[in-house]
């Protein structure tokens, strides 16, 4: 039984850290704001979720599992809920990113000698 927890603990760990490393990812090839926010915020709240399930599983401390899991229930409302008022603030005051794409003629072109 103690084999089976500590290989669920390590899933659920290994899940929450790749979800946030593509978080990151998300942050850096996606071009603009709405759809940067909207992958942090979705990996953010899973991969908080997967990490706090894997530490819970891997504790053996009745206290601190509730503590996880009062950590885990404020994480689950308070990440959408800032998302979405990130979000809001940004479309009542009316941000867009500007479009820097040149056209092609404009564009550099790589150099073979």
């Amino acid at each position: 039984m103690d084999t089976f927890i500590n290989i669920s603990s390590s899933v659920f760990l290994l899940t929450g850290s790749f979800l946030c490393i593509s978080g990151g990812v998300g942050i850096l090839r996606f071009p603009d704001f709405y759809t940067r926010m909207h992958a942090v915020g979705v990996t953010e709240t899973l991969a908080t979720a997967m990490i706090l399930i894997g530490l819970m599983l891997h504790n053996p401390d009745f206290f601190v599992d509730i503590k996880l899991m009062i950590i885990l229930i404020m994480s689950l409302f308070i990440s959408p809920t800032a998302s979405h008022a990130l979000a809001s603030a940004a479309m009542r005051n009316d941000f867009s990113q500007k479009n820097n794409e040149k056209p092609d003629s404009e564009q550099v072109k790589p150099w073979n000698p």
